[in-house]
This record gives structure tokens, sequence and C-alpha cells, in this order.
């Protein structure tokens, strides 16, 4: 499997940037070899304590980009436009090929083309609300 490169937020907050090659979103754990060498191990990470995991570029983003938060006009992509609101008060606007509360998560892929997200496996326990747009 390729390596991906997740930065993982858990619900409590903390995070860890790094590479995977065992994450699916059918299994329980999967192992992140973080990029800041505070482990010289991959760290076991379980789906239950997560916010979500997000497939980025890259590591640093830009603090003074602001997402949009909406589709561009005659954006074609597939799936259904959904505006996501994780319990911290976050609020993701994307597409996903579907959403099931009874999953552990799904994936979006955010409306914005210039995101540093590639794609975010949110988390069902950390959703408060999915709202089709």
């Amino acid at each position: 499997m390729e390596r991906l490169k997740v930065v993982v937020r858990y619900a409590a907050g903390d995070l860890i940037k790094g590479f995977t090659q065992d994450f699916f979103p059918n299994k329980e754990r999967f192992h992140v070899f973080p990029v800041d060498q505070s482990h010289s191990r991959a760290v076991e990470v379980s789906i239950s304590e997560l916010k979500a995991v997000f497939v980025v570029r890259d590591y640093v983003g830009d603090d003074q980009y602001n997402e949009k938060k909406e589709f561009t006009e005659g954006d074609t992509r597939t799936g259904k436009k959904v505006a996501v609101s994780f319990t911290d008060g976050e609020v993701m606007v994307g597409s996903t090929l579907g959403y099931d509360r009874n999953r552990p998560g799904f994936f979006i892929f955010p409306a914005d083309p210039k995101s540093n997200n590639i794609r975010v496996f949110a988390v069902s326990s950390a959703i408060r609300e999915v709202r089709q747009l």
C-alpha cells in the first residue's frame, strides 16, 4: 500500500503528523510513523479515539489561508455535497460518496480545490451533524 501523509486529530485535541501504510476505514486500528521523531517506532492509533484522519499535501499548511466553505459554480464532482459539523465546532464542507452514522466514519473531499486536505476520514462519534447542501 502507498504511504499516506496524514495528520491524525484526536477527539481530545492532540494530533500526530506522520505517514501511514495500513489505514483502512473498516479497521479499528492503524499505525502512524511520526515525522517529528518523538517516537522511534510507529504509534498505534485507535479510530474510536479520533476526530478525523486528514490526508494532506504537506504538514505545514498555510495559517493565513481561509479555506472556502462553498462549492464553485459548475462544480461537477461525484457524490453528495455536505456540510459536516464536528462536536468541537469545526465545520467542513465537501463531498462524500456515502455517510452512514452506524459506520465508524466516512470520507469527505473538501469543496476548496486549494485545501491542504486531499481527503478527510471523519469519525462518526466526533460528528454533531451532517447536512446535505
